[in-house]
């Protein structure tokens, strides 16, 4: 069962964390993203098909070629957003959203409003980052 959230609500750090209320406000925000980006794929696609690449101009069919390769990997980007957002609802249907994957501290309301998928916390996700450019640089 999902609640109705009161108009205008957001979340604030004086609130119990992950209140139901919070919880049902991040995973509203998680559908209208993911369903943003699902149309956007949409728009995508029939835009590619409406378009043809038969364009006697060489120069015209490359920049349109061009124009298509990026848009495909903004689209292949937001697969893998879409995947993400995903996992958050998972997290959120089995209790552990907003906590961090290593530490199991609150994430806090800043960052998830900032990024809503995220899985670590600050201090998590800037240990993670040291350790990456450590071993990057190695």
């Amino acid at each position: 069962m999902h609640l109705s959230l009161p108009p205008g609500y957001r979340p604030s750090e004086d609130e119990e964390f992950m209140s139901p209320l919070q919880v049902e406000y991040f995973r509203q925000k998680l559908l209208r993203w993911r369903e943003s980006l699902l149309a956007e794929s949409t728009d995508t696609l029939q835009h590619l098909k409406e378009e043809s690449l038969l364009k006697p101009d060489l120069t015209d069919r490359a920049t349109l070629e061009a124009e298509r390769l990026i848009e495909l990997r903004t689209r292949a980007r937001e697969r893998k957003l879409i995947s993400k957002i995903d996992a958050a609802l998972g997290r959120i249907a089995d209790g552990t959203y907003g906590y961090c994957e290593e530490t199991d501290e609150p994430i806090g309301i800043r960052r998830l409003e900032a990024r809503p998928i995220a899985t670590l916390s600050i201090e998590a996700q800037e240990r993670h980052e040291r350790m990456e450019r450590t071993h990057r640089d190695d």
